[in-house]
């Protein structure tokens, strides 16, 4: 009886935790992170130092600096301003600032202060491991938009954490809008709760 009542108590606990059914997948698939350096960038000088890089000012102002590791690539302005995408977590996002900042002071371009990194967007996908019935969803979430003829996903607005997520009746996830990676796995498990509570995933 003791066993039985312990276990009960376990159930609860972990229910207020909002545990679902099944664990979802969560892959983060990119960070976009801004940086300003608060001077001006002389980006043919960077050419001239690094000729691999992209820099074709007749189509577009910005320099495409290419990392291989961690893979990203990052926008250049002359005004200083630097935006990186491509990284695969808000760590690798910094590391590769930093990275190009010690890659342009080696090549010989003088930055005086330390950059100001701000995380912009984060973008992940998700598996719930289950079938999303997307027209009971359209009306019991709210503040969604769903047009299956246009498009077969359907659009979910989150107010906390504020994000947008694209939901599919395969059970799949993608979630944009992100500041923080916390911010993904909180938002993932919030919906997938609510799905579940309202009877909207149905698992094989």
């Amino acid at each position: 009886m003791l066993n039985v009542f312990i276990s009960k108590c376990v159930c609860q606990y972990l229910k207020g935790f909002g545990m679902p059914k099944v664990k979802a997948v969560v892959n983060i698939e990119n960070v976009v992170a801004s940086a300003t350096l608060k001077q001006k960038v002389d980006l043919n000088a960077v050419v001239k130092s690094y000729p691999g890089v992209e820099y074709r000012p007749e189509q577009f102002p910005g320099l495409v600096f290419r990392l291989k590791k961690p893979k990203t690539a990052t926008l250049i302005f002359n005004s200083g301003k630097m935006v990186c995408t491509g990284a695969k977590s808000e760590k690798e996002a910094k590391r590769a600032v930093m990275k190009i900042i010690k890659e342009l002071k080696k090549g010989g371009i003088i930055i005086i202060s330390k950059p100001e990194l701000k995380i912009q967007n984060i973008v992940a996908s998700a598996s719930l491991g289950g079938t999303i019935d997307l027209e009971r969803a359209a009306f019991e979430l709210g503040k969604t938009m769903y047009e299956p003829e246009q498009f077969p996903g359907l659009i979910y607005r989150m107010d906390d954490p504020k994000v947008v997520i694209l939901l599919f009746a395969s059970g799949k996830l993608v979630c944009t809008g992100a500041k923080r990676e916390q911010d993904v796995y909180e938002a993932v498990n919030k919906l997938h709760e609510i799905l579940e509570e309202k009877n909207l995933i149905y698992y094989d």
